[in-house]
């Protein structure tokens, strides 16, 4: 991912528009990753990608509990360990590939008595 490439098979599978939606957690990760050579305060990267700054921060947040990125009060850079980068970027992909092949999982349908809620 770092490369700026994606698999050629990916890329002649896609939708014409497949690659312009993004959520805010992957623009966040790639605009880090395509930015590489430098660290970010949250403020500057929800400017740059004109997203609210707590979003950004709680986003970036919980890239860091997952190892995706890295942090020094007050800046974040995308992580330097690639293949953690291309592992969880194929997780997502099998994700986004699985919720169009079923549908999307609602949470809430799941839930059984027995379950502990969690806050």
């Amino acid at each position: 991912m770092s490369s700026g490439t994606i698999d050629i098979d990916e890329f002649e599978n896609a939708d014409d528009d497949e690659f312009e939606e993004r959520n805010d957690t992957e623009r966040i990760v790639l605009f880090l990753d395509e930015n590489d050579d430098r660290a970010w305060k949250a403020a500057t990267i929800a400017d740059q990608l004109e997203l609210d700054t707590d979003a950004v921060s709680a986003i970036l947040s919980r890239l860091k509990e997952r190892g995706l990125v890295r942090h020094k009060r007050p800046y974040w850079a995308i992580t330097d360990n690639e293949d953690r980068l291309r592992a969880a970027y194929r997780l997502h992909q099998h994700h986004q590939t699985a919720d169009e092949q079923y549908g999307e999982e609602n949470l809430e349908e799941l839930k059984t008595d027995e379950m502990e809620e969690v806050q």
